[in-house]
């Protein structure tokens, strides 16, 4: 074979036109005995070619891999090449601009919605509720195409639409406030809670709104292509009461069965109240869902809470009361001043809120009793120096100083309807001189007086000395006082302190007794 052939055919060798013969092929001819002609090439020279040609391959090589690398740190925590929002290319942007771009682009995502009759609004996500995460999109913007090789390739592309959700009920009430009338909008029926303590329901009625199939179509379309404005036309439909008035009724008896159920706390003592009626109404929060056409209802146990942690002690916790009695000289209580009261102290309110809180749920009555430290109240007993007794059979007045009788005085008691009350009392106010008033009547200057039984006491009566002195109730009787001549009211007053002891008996005379 001539060296022609020979070169030929290395050159064409596996059908490859133009492959470079290596320096391998040449010595591999060269072993086989063929006669490979160099040119006249000394050997070290190609051998220096060969050696030129490979290290320019490897710097190539070790380029781009140091290009991909240094790409792929540039974009680390940046748009990739080929990332779009919508239509708006991002590749580059850092999440603060990132932020920025998605922020604009919704802001600039506009609607011109118009009617038949010509009237035309223009809107953003805003004015329909549509609500855009901006800080999930961007983190979509960044998480396009993935973190492999083909994130910073210039060829792929990713689309990324807005992060957002549209509301049917807001598109629907900005569109029917926009076009629509008061008079001529659907009103659901709804529940209040009105003076007769219980849930009523309002009727609503159905009415005309816009059809807002369209507008949720544009609105899709605005999240993907965000940034622009485009137009659609509204038309118009009749739509039934939201709430109907039977779905509303069934939803008040449910709220008014919590109503009817008294809630009464107690303190594990005699203290106790029941949560107002009202009180509870203001605890129920109605909540319309206009989609499903009802209403439906919650115990706010937030408002529960307050109530009871401000209430519980107010009403339950009070002071020892110590009990004030006056006896006799054998030790025979004849009259408490004051009822003793146990001290009341409540504890934790926290499981009576969950109680409270689970019979309304359940929607039963329920007595709760309050953990409270109690303290059990003290009596303290007196024995008065001194006691007068009211006769009115005989229209008398006896005073005894350490049950030994000292002074006997006559006396006018209270007329027909205006009886002298039979009791055991102590005398508690006194005015050496007052003006007395009544429903009928008002009497300036009345001296000594003494009183035991609320408006009735001892007194001198010195307009009266007929009926002191026949003792007649019945023709001259005063208004339930104990009428005396001055000097003898002056004595009770001057020698019977307060706390002195008063006991009426007897029964009223049919007429003069002296």
């Amino acid at each position: 074979m001539c060296e022609e052939e020979v070169m030929d055919n290395a050159i064409n060798d596996g059908d490859r036109p133009g492959t470079l013969v290596t320096e391998a092929t040449l010595d591999d001819l060269e072993a086989l005995g063929g006669n490979v002609d160099h040119g006249g090439v000394p050997q070290d020279k190609r051998h220096g070619a060969t050696i030129i040609m490979v290290v320019v391959f490897a710097v190539i090589v070790v380029a781009a891999l140091a290009g991909f690398s240094g790409a792929r740190w540039y974009y680390r925590d940046k748009a990739a090449p080929g990332v779009y929002l919508g239509n708006v290319s991002v590749a580059g942007q850092n999440a603060s601009q990132l932020e920025q771009t998605v922020t604009r682009e919704a802001d600039n995502s506009k609607i011109t919605v118009s009617d038949e009759q010509g009237r035309k609004v223009t809107a953003g996500f805003k004015d329909f509720g549509v609500s855009v995460d901006v800080k999930r999109t961007v983190r979509d913007l960044l998480d396009a195409k993935g973190d492999g090789a083909g994130r910073v390739s210039p060829f792929g592309k990713a689309y990324i639409k807005l992060d957002a959700k549209v509301n049917d009920l807001s598109v629907n009430k900005y569109l029917t406030d926009s076009f629509v009338q008061d008079g001529d909008k659907a009103v659901p029926s709804s529940i209040a809670f009105n003076g007769s303590n219980k849930f009523v329901v309002q009727a609503g009625h159905g009415g005309r709104a816009p059809d807002m199939a369209g507008v949720k179509r544009t609105l899709d379309d605005l999240i993907a292509n965000p940034g622009q404005t485009q137009s659609v036309t509204v038309s118009y439909k009749d739509v039934p009461d939201p709430v109907s008035e039977q779905n509303a009724q069934i939803t008040a008896d449910l709220a008014n069965k919590i109503l009817s159920n008294p809630i009464v706390i107690n303190n594990g003592d005699t203290g106790k109240f029941q949560i107002p009626v009202d009180r509870i109404a203001s605890w129920i929060k109605m909540e319309t869902d206009l989609e499903k056409g009802t209403i439906s209802f919650d115990i706010d146990k937030a408002a529960v809470a307050n109530y009871l942690n401000a209430e519980v002690p107010k009403r339950l916790n009070h002071e020892m009361t110590t009990q004030e009695d006056i006896i006799n000289n054998s030790g025979q209580v004849l009259l408490t001043l004051k009822k003793g009261v146990n001290g009341v102290k409540v504890k934790d309110c926290g499981p009576v809120i969950d109680q409270v809180y689970g019979a309304l749920m359940d929607s039963q009555p329920a007595t709760i009793q309050v953990p409270a430290d109690i303290t059990k109240f003290d009596v303290k007993q007196t024995k008065p120096q001194m006691r007068l007794v009211v006769d009115k059979s005989a229209q008398m007045v006896t005073v005894y100083k350490d049950d030994q009788q000292v002074q006997t005085f006559p006396v006018c008691t209270g007329k027909g309807g205006h009886e002298t009350t039979p009791g055991t009392y102590v005398i508690n106010v006194r005015y050496d001189v007052q003006t007395m008033r009544g429903s009928d009547y008002v009497t300036p200057n009345v001296p000594w007086v003494s009183y035991f039984n609320g408006g009735q006491g001892f007194h001198g009566a010195p307009w009266n000395p007929t009926g002191i002195g026949m003792g007649d109730p019945v023709g001259h009787g005063s208004h339930g006082c104990v009428n005396m001549n001055v000097q003898d009211a002056k004595w009770i007053y001057d020698n019977c302190p307060q706390g002195s002891l008063v006991q009426v008996v007897g029964s009223q005379p049919g007429g003069p007794v002296r």
